[in-house]
């Protein structure tokens, strides 16, 4: 936008209204043009400091250091080994720019550098596909024991749609929950893609037959990527913030129990921000327009009440969620023409 406005003719009478469209301070435009107009400064070679080493002691240290004997040491070792001796050729720190100015300044054993993998770009316009699902532990009642929650959640209306608490964590286990809730949302084959991270169950030989015989489409995480799998941990951040959420659990009923009243006041009374300060069930059986319009209806009375209440314009209730995505792909910048010195049209680039 500030190229834009600079790019203007200087007497052409537009920059105080190109600048109150764009949302820019004029005297922001004239320091900028000004910067730009300004011949850039000479620069001239660095004359090399009186103390610095000539070109003749530096080829002399650097074959020093290349001898067999000081080639796999560090400098700090070389220069106290020369002192010990009764020689003084340089400082620790030039021998290691000495080093560096002819590349030899790098780790000896080769670093472990992670492939470049795909980025999952998933994509619900609606519910029932695209499902999260993911496993964490709960405290048991003893140090070192631990009880697993499954969840299975829907990305788009933010509904559990399933979960277990398990004593362990087990393919097996997560057969049984994916069929039962699968079978209980009544989804199509060929519509669902099951995202998750990249934990034992979840790559287990028997879930991916599974989920094959389903008709449903796997996904997983990236490897040391988190934010891959955000909506199942921002719900268990959600789970574990709860005040009521104990600190260890006596049992597994006891889990269980708390789960199950905590999956129903999450699914029925939970206003989501993420999803129009929606319940996930409201936007997972199709209430969402009915719930948007009562509360369009409060608003537009409140405002024709109170109108001078609502200084910009009249409220309107959160968005619904129309679209929900894993991984956006980045948007691709679009060209806007505008008009240069002497008439001239610009091409900018903006997001």
């Amino acid at each position: 936008m500030m190229r834009a406005a600079i790019s203007l003719p200087a007497n052409s009478g537009l920059m105080a209204s190109a600048c109150a469209a764009l949302g820019l301070a004029r005297a922001s435009v004239y320091r900028a043009r000004i910067r730009l107009l300004r011949p850039p400064p000479s620069t001239s070679a660095r004359r090399a400091p009186p103390r610095a080493l000539g070109a003749e002691e530096r080829s002399r240290v650097l074959n020093l250091l290349r001898t067999p004997r000081f080639v796999d040491l560090a400098p700090a070792e070389i220069y106290a080994t020369l002192l010990d001796e009764g020689v003084y050729l340089c400082s620790i720190r030039t021998l290691y720019r000495i080093l560096g100015e002819n590349g030899e300044v790098r780790e000896r054993r080769d670093q472990l550098r992670h492939p470049v993998y795909q980025k999952p770009e998933l994509l619900a316009e609606a519910p029932n596909q695209v499902w999260s699902w993911d496993i964490t532990k709960l405290m048991g009642p003893a140090k070192w024991s631990y009880f697993y929650l499954y969840v299975i959640l829907d990305i788009f209306s933010r509904r559990v749609v399933g979960w277990c608490v398990a004593d362990a964590e087990s393919a097996v286990l997560f057969k049984e929950l994916i069929d039962e809730t699968f079978a209980k949302q009544g989804v199509p084959p060929g519509q669902l893609t099951l995202h998750a991270d990249r934990g034992g169950p979840m790559k287990a030989k028997a879930t991916a037959f599974l989920l094959a015989d389903l008709g449903i489409t796997k996904s997983h995480s990236r490897p040391h990527t988190s934010n891959d799998n955000p909506f199942s941990e921002a719900h268990f951040k959600t789970l574990k913030y709860q005040p009521q959420f104990p600190k260890r659990f006596g049992c597994i009923e006891d889990a269980r129990a708390f789960c199950r009243r905590f999956f129903t006041w999450y699914n029925q009374d939970h206003h989501h921000v993420g999803i129009g300060l929606m319940t996930p069930d409201q936007v997972h059986y199709g209430q969402a327009d009915v719930v948007h319009a009562a509360r369009q209806d409060v608003l537009t009375q409140a405002y024709q009440t109170n109108p001078e209440r609502f200084v910009s314009s009249a409220p309107k209730p959160p968005a619904k969620p129309t679209a929900t995505w894993i991984n956006p792909p980045p948007q691709k910048p679009r060209l806007v023409m505008a008009s240069g010195i002497g008439g001239h049209l610009t091409a900018i680039k903006t997001n």
